[in-house]
């Protein structure tokens, strides 16, 4: 059986990259998305995304959330881990000439926490370029994707169809949080399997969590570098900006800054959850609304999410790029979801 998530996405896709350029006579315009439609997509992949992730919630209790937090969290800690560390050797070993310094950071970041949020929490504090940002963006769309339409299937088989298991490795193997999610929701529907989803958002979220860690320390591990270069290169320096801070260290990220508010959102229904089940189990009205917003209203959120990844994903963002980024990132998604599998294996056994 096909979920419709998959298919939602892929005809996205198609339409973004057959369509809609057909209908644009401006040559120079036609691998950007029509401006009237810029605005229904971005409310799809933001607001419609994240409001599906908290109708999540309504099928988690809070003591599921702790239970799952509890097992997830030497996966999501191992394999964020495994990234952080293997992506900048593998970057360093690329060469600076195909991955730049900045780059590799920007990898590591996408495929290590979670994707195109990363990266673009990160730029900034490094002064990545554009065309830096582009390519770590193309390797989140080209892995991710890829492990959205193929994990659900390779992981059902390799975890023998172990839910909880399935779910850790749903969340930690994907890029980005869409991404993840619609993996989960096509496994569920088409293993008819809600535990692995919820352990797979559950997972998800607890994983961006580390962009409250990850992005000061990356930042730091950049501005550590070009002050060294700097030494080396023997620069010439007055007194005061040597005792001046790195310009990428001024204003690091607090934690608020990087614990997005729809999952405090989702805690909070979540306690809702957990309220009602205490007082209002024997409510008939109780019981249909929290199944109408964990299953119906959460599958219909994300489908359209999807939708709209599906429309802003164009295939001209991976020409032009050459083999060694991708080589990286590649591996790099390897890694972490390698490792994330194991771990998993041996938390679930």
């Amino acid at each position: 059986p096909i979920s419709g998530i998959p298919v939602s996405i892929l005809l996205g896709m198609v339409i973004r990259n057959t369509v809609l350029p057909s209908l644009i006579s401006d040559d120079n315009e036609k691998t950007k998305l029509p401006a009237n439609l810029q605005p229904g997509v971005t409310l799809a992949t933001k607001a419609v995304l994240q409001t599906g992730i908290v109708c999540v919630a309504a099928k988690l209790s809070v003591l599921k959330v702790m239970t799952t937090t509890a097992t997830c969290l030497p996966v999501v800690l191992a394999s964020v881990g495994a990234g952080m560390l293997y992506i900048p050797w593998a970057s360093s070993m690329a060469g600076t000439a195909a991955v730049s310094p900045q780059l590799g950071y920007l990898l590591t970041a996408g495929t290590s926490i979670c994707g195109v949020t990363a990266i673009t929490a990160l730029a900034p504090a490094i002064k990545a370029s554009n065309r830096d940002i582009a390519v770590a963006v193309a390797n989140t769309v080209a892995f991710g994707t890829m492990g959205m339409l193929c994990y659900p299937y390779l992981f059902n088989y390799l975890c023998a169809a172990h839910s909880e298991q399935v779910g850790l490795c749903l969340g930690v193997a994907i890029h980005d949080t869409s991404q993840v999610l619609g993996a989960a929701l096509s496994y569920k529907e088409t293993f008819d399997d809600p535990t692995a989803f919820q352990v797979a958002a559950v997972t998800k979220l607890m994983r961006n969590l580390g962009l409250a860690v990850c992005i000061p320390a990356l930042t730091y591990s950049h501005a550590m570098s070009v002050a060294s270069q700097e030494k080396d290169n023997n620069t010439s320096q007055t007194s005061e900006e040597k005792k001046a801070p790195p310009s990428t260290m001024m204003g690091l990220p607090t934690f608020s800054k990087y614990v997005p508010p729809f999952l405090w959102a989702f805690l909070g229904v979540s306690m809702l959850r957990s309220g009602g089940d205490m007082f209002l189990t024997d409510l008939e009205l109780y019981q249909q609304t929290v199944d109408f917003i964990g299953n119906d209203a959460s599958k219909y959120c994300l489908g359209t999410a999807m939708a709209g990844v599906g429309l802003s994903t164009s295939a001209s963002s991976l020409k032009g790029v050459g083999w060694k980024p991708f080589a990286v990132g590649g591996s790099g998604a390897l890694v972490v979801g390698g490792t994330g599998f194991a771990v998993a294996s041996w938390v679930v056994s």
